[in-house]
């Protein structure tokens, strides 16, 4: 018996993210991050470590991202900081940082983008809509330079043709079909 699309989905949606495939309970992990106000906030401040977070109803691109992994038990903070504690010239230079710092590294777009080069996968960018993945992680540059990253989700555009992508750009949290709104710069997948 085949079961339809809406009924699987069904079935999908209420399986334990523990008993759900890593992309698929980041994609649900992202979405449910759409339900939360959060005022675009770029300070620097000291955080908790590990498992440290800025105000709940702050943050930036990069804060989403970690929030939708800490969500499944994986923690980016930590996980970034000891790997620029072990490998620090193999991250970004552009702060003027003489070591790491575990308050503000996680929350840096290019720092996340070294991260997944190293352990994660890198993936072509490509104007293909089917190269992206539910789960994937895209990376752009805004206006050529500014860093903006977020995470692709199991929902498609109306017509089918782009998978929709969770991202905040300044007004919280949203889902949007913006895969190819901007310059495309990484292409990742991290599956902790």
């Amino acid at each position: 018996m085949r079961l339809s699309i809406v009924v699987l989905a069904a079935l999908l949606l209420a399986t334990p993210a523990s008993a759900k495939p890593f992309a698929l309970a980041l994609s649900d992990a992202a979405l449910e991050r759409t339900r939360h106000a959060v005022v675009y906030d770029a300070r620097y401040q000291i955080i908790a470590y590990p498992g440290g977070d800025v105000a709940p109803d702050r943050g930036v691109c990069a804060d989403e991202i970690i929030r939708a992994y800490r969500s499944l038990g994986v923690d980016l903070q930590r996980l970034v900081h000891e790997d620029m504690l072990r490998s620090f010239a193999s991250y970004p230079r552009q702060w003027g940082l003489s070591r790491p710092d575990a308050n503000i590294d996680h929350r840096r777009v290019p720092n996340l983008e070294r991260f997944f080069e190293r352990h994660g996968t890198t993936l072509p960018v490509s104007a293909r809509a089917e190269d992206y993945k539910t789960g994937d992680l895209v990376t752009w540059r805004l206006g050529g330079r500014l860093p903006h990253i977020g995470i692709v989700t199991a929902q498609r555009t109306a017509d089918g043709l782009r998978p929709l992508v969770v991202h905040n750009i300044g007004a919280g949290p949203k889902l949007e079909d913006v895969l190819f709104a901007f310059p495309l710069f990484g292409h990742y997948r991290y599956q902790s």
